[in-house]
């Protein structure tokens, strides 16, 4: 399809005027800023809705191919749906772990068989998926995972646990790292990777709430749970080759996502805006020296943040260290919003201990609540410390 300028600068107009005739009205309940915070099921039946139209409106999965419910168009065509999305500050398209990583990975390693039955449910919303690497007593040891699955016929019995089950009270379906083999000559070599139903006997998750009040994660639970060998994977003993790929989409350095539209973005123009809301002696906060200046620190590094983005999809531009701008990347937005969401509440004063049921709350706590949910995005994906060591390791060539 053409991807000249004049083509793609009319199907932006095009997107954004469908979002402005088409974006829902404020439901009159709290919507979830990220796809971690979806705890209820009013948030679960509006969001399924929400993505749902967006699919048959031809706006989702669009590089995904025809024959798996995509519309087989150049990626581009996706990234300015995501672009006006945001731009729109539209609802989050909530089933991430199938349409950005479980889908890309099933689209590249999976069988046609595999294909058919998964892929065009993750864009219609219909089958929701989760995701079960991390256990209770490992943390990001991922390679240590001891969930079993043991072989019996037609079937693998599972017995174990998984912790920060994001959606796992609604999911359909689990990518899920288990022990297959505990007597391998090395831990990673003894771990498969199953594309599991949720619903199977034996299979029960514990709703967690998190430092927001919602209840975005779960522990999910296996108890003697059989689920059919065919849900396997590849073969057993790939499943840590299977895993590390699914993180390389969980972090974008890979990409093939159906859409990156997964959370609300707060950015550096709202914190603007906030400052300019706020009084501080008569005048608003906006004018003082020192608040400028930090506000062209974020500013900066969102550009920079941008800027990287588009230098790492052009090789030419990242010989020196062609990983390092990919990798960097959740580390860097996660931390930076961090940082920005927490100065705008100590900008507050006093109002910075409201949240988001107190009436009095600056901008209905959106600050408050996006940093609190912040805590979420450095640790998901892989801890900040865990990705300053990747970085280090694997773009830097420093030893372990």
């Amino acid at each position: 399809m053409n991807t000249d300028p004049d083509t793609l600068a009319a199907f932006r107009q095009e997107v954004s005027a469908w979002l402005e005739d088409n974006i829902p009205e404020d439901p009159g309940f709290l919507l979830p800023l990220t796809f971690m915070e979806v705890g209820t099921d009013e948030q679960l039946a509006f969001l399924v809705a929400w993505q749902r139209k967006v699919y048959e409106a031809g706006y989702l999965g669009m590089s995904w191919p025809k024959e798996y419910g995509g519309r087989g168009m150049p990626k581009v065509y996706q990234d300015i749906v995501d672009e006006e999305l945001a731009n729109h500050k539209a609802p989050i398209i909530f089933n991430t772990i199938g349409l950005g990583w479980a889908g890309p990975l099933i689209l590249e390693m999976g069988t046609e068989a595999e294909k058919q039955k998964y892929l065009k449910g993750i864009l219609t919303a219909e089958d929701i998926w989760c995701q079960g690497f991390s256990e209770p007593d490992h943390g990001s040891d991922l390679g240590n995972a001891q969930t079993r699955a043991v072989r019996d016929g037609d079937e693998y019995v599972i017995n174990g646990s998984k912790i920060w089950t994001t959606h796992g009270p609604y999911g359909k379906y689990m990518i899920l790292l288990a022990r297959t083999n505990p007597e391998a000559k090395s831990k990673y070599a003894g771990l498969s990777f199953f594309l599991s139903p949720m619903q199977a006997p034996g299979i029960t998750t514990s709703p967690i709430q998190k430092i927001t009040g919602e209840y975005g994660f779960a522990q999910t639970f296996f108890d003697d749970a059989r689920i059919p060998a065919e849900c396997l994977m590849g073969e057993e003993g790939e499943g840590w080759k299977l895993a590390m790929r699914t993180l390389e989409y969980e972090r974008s350095v890979e990409g093939g996502q159906a859409t990156s539209y997964c959370m609300t973005s707060i950015s550096s123009d709202d914190l603007i805006e906030t400052c300019r809301s706020i009084q501080r002696d008569g005048k608003p906060l906006l004018e003082d020296p020192v608040v400028q200046d930090q506000l062209v620190q974020f500013i900066l590094e969102e550009k920079n943040l941008q800027l990287n983005n588009t230098r790492g999809k052009l090789p030419d531009l990242c010989t020196d260290y062609p990983l390092s701008l990919m990798l960097s990347g959740k580390l860097e937005a996660t931390e930076l919003y961090r940082r920005m969401r927490q100065y705008a509440v100590s900008l507050q004063g006093a109002k910075g201990g409201l949240y988001i049921h107190d009436n009095d709350a600056l901008d209905g706590a959106i600050w408050q609540h996006g940093y609190f949910n912040n805590f979420s995005a450095t640790i998901g994906g892989g801890t900040s410390q865990v990705q300053t060591n990747i970085i280090a390791e694997h773009a830097l060539g420093l030893p372990k």
